[in-house]
């Protein structure tokens, strides 16, 4: 399957399993909804490698810029005054870094797909 088929596998940090998420999820959009569907999604999705890089920045600058940064705000403010929860915390999320990548990667999806169906086929062009 080239990129043209499938242009998901172009975005740093995807799996299989989001690639292929994503392929089912647009399955019943024509073109042109695709593309907006895929730039609407381009914009929103974290990379695993971005978290990690933010999650290890906790150890050393400020904990919970992670949960900031994937709009979990409550459990970012626990971690910036508890200092990531005695750093217990920052270790967990070091650890789960993809699977809260991933969770968030799916809402991101979800809230796209949701998006480009409020458009249907007058989706906007790029």
């Amino acid at each position: 399957m080239n990129m043209y088929q499938n242009p998901y596998y172009a975005l740093p940090g995807i799996t299989p399993e989001e690639g292929m998420f994503l392929q089912q999820a647009v399955a019943e959009f024509n073109e042109e909804q695709k593309a907006y569907f895929f730039n609407v999604y381009a914009t929103k999705r974290k990379s695993p490698q971005d978290v990690m890089l933010v999650t290890l920045l906790g150890f050393i600058w400020i904990s919970g810029v992670q949960r900031f940064m994937l709009g979990q705000i409550g459990m970012g403010l626990l971690y910036l005054f508890t200092g990531g929860l005695c750093f217990i915390g920052t270790i967990v999320d070091l650890v789960n870094h993809k699977s809260l990548t991933n969770d968030y990667n799916k809402q991101m999806a979800y809230e796209s797909f949701q998006i480009t169906q409020m458009y249907g086929n007058n989706a906007p062009k790029f």
